[in-house]
């Protein structure tokens, strides 16, 4: 991995509709990540959190019934813009959600850099949703359809071109929680998906090998999204879609040390801490600890 990491926070929480996990970033450099990255021996640059505009109530599209969707277009520019940015100058970026609606911005950003941009999706949801197959709205729920192309044209436009992916470059870990739509939407694109039956079933180093294989011979480049729900609620508490049945802490540190063996991440983003609903900070500590994982650290 490059040894210039450019951290950005990103304080979003108009992507869904539980308050608290704009805190995340705070959450995550309180438990000691900018620390943790700079003991590894890497230089950390902190840019700071990008300012999000709140709307003065709950507010959705009237055309497309998606919540706050201009506020989330604009912050995801912003992110798309300034992580575009920092790769041209040699840095890894690394971004503090917010909700998982970033990841839009983060991959609008990232992709206009490589060929053929690969995508590890951690987490029990497989945000592939659209307007039209969302049961609640969110677009948190969406930032992987959208990058794909699919739905809103101002959330697929974000960055100024569409897709940034391609379904056959994507692997998602830890599925098991994924709506009707998405299901239909996985079978028909043919998307990589490792649910928790397959983990359970061959295990994650097994996974995590078939996943890195996967990508060496068709990517040029692979992005991390990971968000914390796709841990186990009785590891990771803080946060706002918990589904029970999720990887445990020891497997998920265990897939991180595979990718930094592998060497194969390019960028990453850690999602979805809330510490209103968190126990002491334990969700973003782990996140933390996920990090340094990923970034080298062996467990001892």
């Amino acid at each position: 991995m490059k040894k210039n990491i450019s951290i950005i926070g990103v304080p979003m929480d108009l992507g869904q509709s539980r308050r608290g996990v704009d805190m995340g970033p705070s959450a995550m450099r309180y438990a000691g990540a900018m620390e943790k990255l700079e003991r590894l021996g890497y230089h950390i640059q902190d840019l700071g959190d990008i300012p999000i505009i709140k709307p003065d109530r709950k507010s959705s599209d009237q055309v497309s019934n998606l919540k706050n969707l201009q506020q989330v277009v604009e912050a995801n520019q912003k992110l798309a813009d300034m992580i575009d940015r920092e790769i041209s100058k040699g840095y890894f970026p690394l971004i503090f959600g917010g909700d998982h609606s970033i990841a839009i911005g983060s991959l609008a950003g990232i992709s206009k850099h490589y060929e053929n941009l690969g995508v590890i999706w951690y987490d029990a949801h497989g945000d592939l949703n659209t307007a039209e197959t969302s049961p609640s709205g969110n677009i948190h729920g969406m930032p992987l359809a959208a990058s794909l192309g699919l739905g809103n044209e101002e959330l697929t436009m974000i960055g100024g071109y569409a897709p940034k992916i391609e379904s056959e470059n994507i692997v998602i870990i830890g599925a098991r929680s994924l709506d009707p739509g998405e299901r239909e939407l996985i079978e028909n694109k043919g998307i990589k998906v490792f649910t928790m039956h397959e983990i359970d079933r061959i295990g994650m180093p097994k996974v995590m090998e078939e996943a890195i294989a996967y990508f060496q011979d068709r990517t040029d480049g692979v992005h991390l999204s990971l968000d914390v729900d796709g841990l186990d609620p009785s590891e990771a508490p803080g946060v706002g879609t918990p589904v029970i049945g999720g990887m445990t802490y020891r497997e998920s540190h265990l897939a991180m040390e595979m990718l930094a063996e592998a060497e194969i991440i390019t960028s990453a983003e850690f999602v979805e801490v809330n510490p209103i609903l968190d126990e002491k900070n334990k969700t973003a500590i782990l996140a933390v600890g996920l990090m340094g994982s990923l970034f080298g650290e062996k467990m001892k």
